[in-house]
């Protein structure tokens, strides 16, 4: 029963990711601003059905994470990625090849859609490959799209994916390694949030 809920659930995630990254080549930066965020949509997606599984009966999913590191390591990703992309932005200057602005390097799209790429794939990579593959192959794709479409250089995209990526990685490296949970207790009740630390 475990092993077909995970089949299929792979699947339907491919199924969700695929087809809007190929329609991606055809549609304005309207749709590239929902394709981006897919992956990390995805993370919470699939814990979100690891929820429902526990209330139907099924089996886990085997979640890397609870709800709150989940979104913890989330936001911690997506304000690392933008702060280093928007400096850089700021900072470089870089006008697009469309000429509309000087804000081409490095691509935000491709920093976001990889940041959340990444996080699909350490929190639910051992699903199957094919969530990874799924999560890579959209991130892979809006950034295509954004060469394509003369919003972006090929650099652009190279330096926004791995912005993303390394984003990410920090993030979990920080959270295993320097934020230990025997050291660190977090609680929400509802209405507070607590921070406990012990030295």
């Amino acid at each position: 029963m475990e092993k077909s809920f995970r089949l299929h659930l792979s699947a339907l995630t491919l199924l969700l990711l695929l087809p809007l990254g190929l329609r991606a080549q055809h549609r304005s930066d309207g749709l590239d601003d929902v394709l981006q965020h897919i992956p990390m949509a995805t993370v919470f997606a699939l814990k979100a059905a690891d929820y429902w599984a526990d209330d139907a009966g099924w089996d886990h999913l085997d979640s890397r994470s609870t709800w709150l590191e989940l979104t913890a390591t989330a936001v911690a990703s997506y304000v690392v990625a933008a702060g280093v992309s928007y400096s850089l932005k700021q900072m470089v200057g870089e006008r697009r090849p469309d000429h509309s602005d000087h804000r081409s390097f490095p691509s935000g799209h491709a920093t976001f859609a990889f940041a959340g790429a990444t996080m699909l794939w350490h929190e639910w990579g051992h699903l199957s490959p094919w969530v990874t593959v799924g999560g890579y192959g959209l991130a892979t794709l809006v950034s295509i799209d954004r060469v394509v479409r003369d919003r972006h250089y090929l650099h652009d995209v190279v330096a926004g994916a791995a912005i993303g990526f390394a984003a990410t990685e920090l993030t979990y490296y920080v959270r295993k390694h320097i934020i230990k949970n025997d050291n660190v207790a977090l609680t929400f009740t509802g209405s507070t949030l607590d921070l406990a630390v012990r030295f």
